[in-house]
């Protein structure tokens, strides 16, 4: 037991600081959520919204790689995540077109109501 305890320790000591990983994800989705707010265009929304994603991945990632023991758990989980977010993209890009081709405007103003 004590052997485990030692480990523990030493891998916190040489892991590099976690709190500058998690300042640049904090300041990553500061960023994606103000330009998701002040934006009005649908692209640059779900730029936003990818960027605020990419945040949190790393915030994840992050915190696995702090934690001894976790090995590859948390970077398993920022892949899914990714995957998931490229999906949700495909799928937004999509919308995002038939409405500029109905409405030639992509201006989230301006799309009150998603009749044809």
């Amino acid at each position: 037991m004590p052997g485990q305890v030692q480990q523990f320790l030493d891998a916190l000591v040489s892991a590099p600081p976690l709190e500058g990983y998690l300042v640049v994800g904090a300041i990553l989705f500061a960023i994606g959520a103000w330009g998701a707010l002040i934006r009005r265009n649908a692209v640059v929304i779900f730029m936003c919204v990818e960027l605020m994603i990419n945040g949190v991945n790393l915030t994840l990632v992050a915190f696995a790689d702090y934690l001894p023991g976790a090995g590859g758990l948390g970077a398993s989980y920022a892949v899914l995540v990714l995957a998931i977010a490229a999906a949700e993209i495909a799928v937004g890009l999509a919308i995002v077109l038939a409405v500029f081709r109905s409405r030639r405007t992509v201006n989230v103003d301006e799309v009150t109501s998603m009749r044809g």
